[in-house]
């Protein structure tokens, strides 16, 4: 498979293909494309057709008439709707292709660390068939760590936690070789998840997705501080549906509302980390604990998500500079230098 690699050319595109958000990136010009990873189909005479990608289609959630679904191709860094995942793809690869002026492109793809054989395969088929040349695909923890600068390359371990919509990806690196991967689906989404079932357990109220991520930006928070955020009262608005009688009903929510609903999925995300570094060998371990460890992925801009992790681990932890971004760095960096860092390619088993 990776016989034919060279350096950068003109035709090449890496994609950091996320349960919440696409990203695409093309040699001399940047981040191309940034939308949401959702699709919206509409069922016409026995079959489905597109109607919306991106920002458009998330727009509609919540919103469709029955004729209309908007579709999430993506569950915990994993295809989980094949068509919607290759005509998303597919979409996002032609706008792309568009402002190169050119055909069958070379693309470079990041995949969770959980993802197994038969998932590897199917995004490496997802995007031949959307229109690339040729697939490659490298773990999305390590092009996090790529991305936020970590020391890959010196013979000291470094360590990086992904937060992602869908997965945390933990990778731990030295030497330019990756030594441990692994991964748990609890991310942004299960954030979300925590934050409905904390609202219909305590004020037996019934929000959206919608609602509860946007909580989780505006007011979000992962270490309770009595309700202020920079020194100052926090408060959101929050209607919804009442479980019993069905009426609409106001609540107010503040910061440490958000804390207390978040506490078990960053509970099970700091025992994994834990885990994983007490796996490590004893020098390995001394390294992290010394430096510390990475924050990146959309998860990592929850605010105080560094200082709750440290309080529940111990161990010391610190935001990348643009954890946002830090995949797709990664992945541009990688697709750049293809020879360099073949070792860190995986095959689509």
């Amino acid at each position: 498979m990776f016989s034919d690699l060279f350096g950068v050319f003109a035709e090449d595109i890496a994609i950091d293909l996320g349960t919440a958000n696409t990203l695409v990136y093309v040699p001399g010009q940047g981040i191309v494309i940034d939308e949401p990873s959702v699709v919206a189909v509409q069922e016409k005479n026995g079959s489905r057709e597109v109607i919306a990608f991106g920002k458009k289609a998330r727009d509609m959630l919540g919103r469709t008439p029955d004729s209309i679904e908007t579709i999430r191709p993506l569950k915990d860094g994993v295809i989980a709707d094949f068509l919607a995942a290759e005509e998303m793809i597919h979409h996002y690869v032609v706008l792309a292709k568009k402002r190169m002026g050119f055909r069958r492109p070379r693309v470079l793809i990041s995949v969770p660390a959980s993802a197994t054989g038969v998932e590897r395969r199917a995004v490496y088929e997802t995007i031949i068939s959307a229109g690339a040349g040729q697939a490659y695909l490298i773990e999305e923890p390590v092009v996090a760590a790529i991305g936020a600068g970590l020391p890959i390359d010196e013979p000291r371990g470094s360590m990086v936690v992904d937060i992602g919509g869908g997965t945390t990806d933990i990778a731990v690196l030295s030497l330019g070789g990756v030594l441990d991967t692994r991964a748990i689906r609890c991310g942004g989404n299960a954030m979300d998840e925590a934050i409905i079932k904390y609202i219909r357990k305590k004020h037996s109220l019934l929000i959206g997705e919608a609602n509860a991520e946007r909580m989780k930006r505006e007011v979000g928070t992962a270490h309770k501080m009595g309700q202020a955020v920079n020194g100052h009262p926090v408060e959101l608005h929050i209607r919804g549906r009442e479980m019993y009688g069905g009426h609409l009903k106001e609540i107010v929510l503040g910061a440490d509302d958000i804390a207390e609903a978040l506490t078990e999925p960053l509970q099970f995300m700091s025992e994994t980390i834990q885990f994983t570094i007490e796996d490590l060998p004893p020098d390995l371990a001394s390294d992290i604990c010394d430096a510390g460890i990475v924050l990146t992925g959309g998860g990592a801009i929850l605010r105080d998500i560094d200082k709750e992790l440290t309080r529940l681990s111990g161990f010391d932890f610190r935001v990348a500079e643009d954890p946002l971004r830090s995949v797709i760095k990664g992945t541009s960096t990688v697709l750049e230098d293809l020879n360099d860092y073949r070792d860190l390619l995986i095959e689509p088993h």
